[in-house]
């Protein structure tokens, strides 16, 4: 084997479709393109999702809903729950901080007290906002509240 003597293998080099160039070519002519239309005129390209004119699949879908870009979500606590994590995991007060550090929130949640259960534990409460009832409870249970 000497390097003048190599050649590709059978069928896989394939040599260019020359377009346009006769009519014994046998892609002379209209080159290929079929007759007249938008797709036989040089310059033409596909607009991405357009259909001939036809109504496209993204506009004749039903369209549903609203998302709110201001919408705010909390991660929910009862007053049972705040009694029980605080007993679980011997918390001095109830605060976003100490949650994340024990792993039961993440650090982007914002937290909300709700009024179901009873408080069974005098502790600070530290959170993002709270309930009218169960405001009204952690005041008559004797804890602090706080909002961050």
């Amino acid at each position: 084997m000497e390097l003048h003597t190599l050649k590709p293998a059978k069928g896989s080099v394939k040599s260019k479709k020359r377009v346009g160039r006769g009519v014994g070519s046998g892609r002379g002519k209209t080159s290929t393109r079929g007759h007249n239309g938008q797709q036989s005129r040089s310059g033409y390209s596909a607009k991405k999702g357009f259909e001939g004119g036809q109504m496209p699949l993204q506009r004749r879908t039903p369209k549903r809903g609203f998302k709110s870009l201001n919408k705010v979500s909390y991660q929910v606590f009862n007053l049972n729950q705040v009694s029980e994590l605080s007993e679980k995991y011997g918390l001095e007060e109830f605060s976003v901080e100490k949650l994340y550090g024990i792993g039961v929130i993440n650090s982007s949640a914002k937290v909300k007290i709700l009024s179901d259960g009873e408080l069974s534990v005098k502790k600070t409460i530290k959170v993002h906002a709270v309930s009218k009832k169960a405001e009204k409870a952690i005041e008559e249970s004797g804890c602090t509240l706080e909002l961050i």
